[in-house]
């Protein structure tokens, strides 16, 4: 299940970033738990100084504006990558020593 956190004051670009992230997860048929952050500490806690944000499984997406639908839609539809780790192993690059790039 992904996590997907809107930031923002509940103002009107946030409020259209949280109705144009649902209409992705209901086409996409995603599986997804959507939160609303409003507290700024929380907020600046992501390093984000612009609103609306978009935070997608703990990474931030998006900062300071609204997307496209086909913009959401890659955000959304994305495959994780392994934390704490490049990525590039599913390539066969990487794991010199024993150890991630």
């Amino acid at each position: 299940m992904k996590e997907i956190k809107i930031l923002g004051s509940g103002c009107a670009k946030c409020n259209q970033l949280t109705e144009a992230v649902k209409a992705v997860i209901a086409a996409e048929n995603i599986e997804a738990d959507v939160q609303k952050v409003e507290d700024m500490q929380q907020i600046v806690s992501y390093g984000v100084m612009s609103t609306p944000g978009l935070v997608v499984d703990g990474k931030v997406a998006c900062t300071g504006r609204v997307p496209s639908g086909d913009e959401l839609r890659q955000m959304l539809t994305a495959a994780p990558k392994p934390s704490g780790c490049c990525g590039n192993h599913a390539k066969g690059i990487g794991r010199q020593n024993g150890s991630c790039c």
